[in-house]
């Protein structure tokens, strides 16, 4: 099962609830603002100018305050910013949104996730049971094609799904019983199957994660957050050299969504999420295990251009991150227009970069797979 050969990798890290684009890539020499975030805008001696990295010149943008630890990674030039990201006609709706971010499918309900069909094109046998990988709580939609095993960690430290039941004949009888719960709602023939199925692969996939955390020794240290236990887990499979491609997490549900007290609350998720990410990349990097992993970040949406007072409501387009050391960092897209009269319904940023555009060059230029089944046939983006 241990691989030698080092193939690429993607880790996701998926940023739930609508991360405000504007106070995490900011505009300070816009006056504009100012105008509209009389409430909420970051003091600009607070800011952390994102200076040129090939020529040190400042850019009029800037990191939010608690992103320092990320600031390493965009001066080494191994960070791409996507600059209005997002796609057309923007949903509003949590679950919309981030279905279509998940499926590729903004214009009907798709129901195969992006990655579950590229680890089916990395995979087409199904030979590795871990070739994707998920860490939380159910599986991400963008994991998901029949057929496809993904294994789905809550914790990785005590992972193993009907591992402590002893035989084959009890394991099968429950995961019968796992069938008949789910039957009601998908059909009993087609329950069976799917939950035999890959609760058989995730019991094979827990027997093989379970030895990761032994495997493991390193000089970092992860914050006993949600998104630092996971981000450590990620790292733990990694280095295990199971040859999974895919690695993905999310950041706790719906936290992200910072209709109130947005200044506190959106500085301790990117404390959390930026010191997470930087101790990961010391971690892999330590191990001389970071050279063929790219992390994506994301979120489903961005938020409201005007605060309203304690917080941001649901908006449209916002930004996004790859880091790497195969990236060529720099600002990727334009910032939408604040004007008033170029804002979308609602007061709104609108998208210039389809975020297909993004997977399209993941896919095709670091997992070597053809975008266009997947996600459409959409421009590349230069950063790979």
């Amino acid at each position: 099962m241990v691989s030698n050969k080092k193939d690429n990798v993607l880790a996701v890290l998926s940023l739930s609830g609508g991360n405000d684009g504007l106070n995490t890539v900011i505009p300070f020499n816009n006056g504009l603002y100012r105008d509209f975030r009389p409430n909420l805008g970051i003091p600009e001696e607070q800011i952390i100018p994102l200076k040129d990295p090939a020529t040190g010149k400042e850019t009029g943008y800037g990191f939010h305050p608690s992103m320092g630890p990320l600031i390493r990674f965009w001066e080494e030039g191994k960070m791409a910013i996507f600059l209005g990201i997002g796609y057309p006609n923007p949903s509003y709706s949590h679950f919309r949104s981030m279905d279509i971010w998940h499926t590729c499918e903004p214009d009907k309900i798709g129901n195969e996730g992006w990655l579950g069909q590229a680890i089916k094109e990395l995979d087409p046998s199904s030979e590795n049971v871990l070739t994707g990988v998920n860490f939380g709580r159910g599986l991400p939609r963008a994991l998901a094609k029949e057929g496809v095993p993904v294994a789905s960690v809550g914790d990785l430290e005590t992972y193993g799904l009907l591992t402590g039941i002893q035989g084959e004949d009890q394991r099968t009888e429950a995961l019968d019983v796992f069938g008949r719960m789910y039957s009601p709602t998908i059909g009993s023939g087609y329950a069976l199957d799917y939950i035999r199925r890959t609760g058989t692969d995730a019991l094979k996939g827990a027997d093989i994660l379970a030895t990761a955390p032994g495997m493991y020794s390193s000089n970092v240290e992860y914050s006993a957050t949600a998104v630092g236990q996971y981000m450590k887990n990620i790292a733990q499979t990694h280095l295990a050299g199971f040859g999974t491609r895919v690695l993905y997490t999310t950041s706790p549900y719906n936290g992200f969504d910072t209709h109130a007290s947005q200044a506190q609350a959106h500085s301790g998720l990117w404390t959390d999420v930026s010191a997470n990410v930087e101790t990961f990349i010391d971690d892999l990097r330590g191990h001389d295990a970071m050279d063929n992993v790219t992390l994506l970040m994301f979120s489903e949406f961005g938020r409201r251009v005007g605060d309203n007072g304690s917080g941001t409501d649901h908006g449209a387009a916002s930004v996004a991150f790859a880091i790497g050391e195969h990236v060529k960092g720099g600002f990727y897209g334009d910032y939408p227009s604040l004007d008033q009269d170029k804002l979308i319904e609602g007061g709104n940023l609108e998208h210039n970069m389809d975020f297909r555009e993004v997977y399209s060059t993941i896919l095709e230029d670091w997992l070597h797979i053809d975008p266009v089944p997947i996600a459409g046939n959409f421009t590349k983006v230069n950063f790979l």
